[in-house]
């Protein structure tokens, strides 16, 4: 059974920095894509980036110029390192991964940022 698990979330001033990490477990293939999510409270679901193989990288609008998403191409895991962060980046971020047999979710790590 495929298994996503995201790190690294926790609670950060306004201006501060996060790196959040994602590693699968239990997959038979390379996800092509791996990517961010998030849910602010009271709202729905939005990406943040993704990641596809082998270089193609899209970011929300929010998230352009302040986040940078990453991977290791070989392995299925994605990091998302977060800078500048405004308390309008409170939530809970998920991460995806799709390959050849569907897509898969993580259960999310939660990001506060607030003074």
């Amino acid at each position: 059974q495929v298994h996503l698990v995201e790190s690294g979330g926790g609670l950060v001033q306004p201006g501060g920095s996060l790196n959040l990490s994602c590693t699968a477990s239990g997959t038979l293939f390379r996800f092509y894509t791996m990517g961010w999510y998030r849910r602010a409270p009271g709202k729905r679901r939005e990406l943040v980036a993704t990641t596809t193989i082998p270089s193609t990288i899209n970011y929300a609008d929010f998230a352009e110029g302040r986040f940078t998403i990453s991977r290791d191409n070989n392995e299925n895991t994605v990091n998302l390192q977060m800078n500048s962060l405004d308390v309008n980046d409170t939530a809970m971020y998920y991460c995806r991964g799709l390959d050849r047999t569907g897509g898969y979710w993580g259960q999310g790590t939660q990001v506060t940022v607030s003074s």
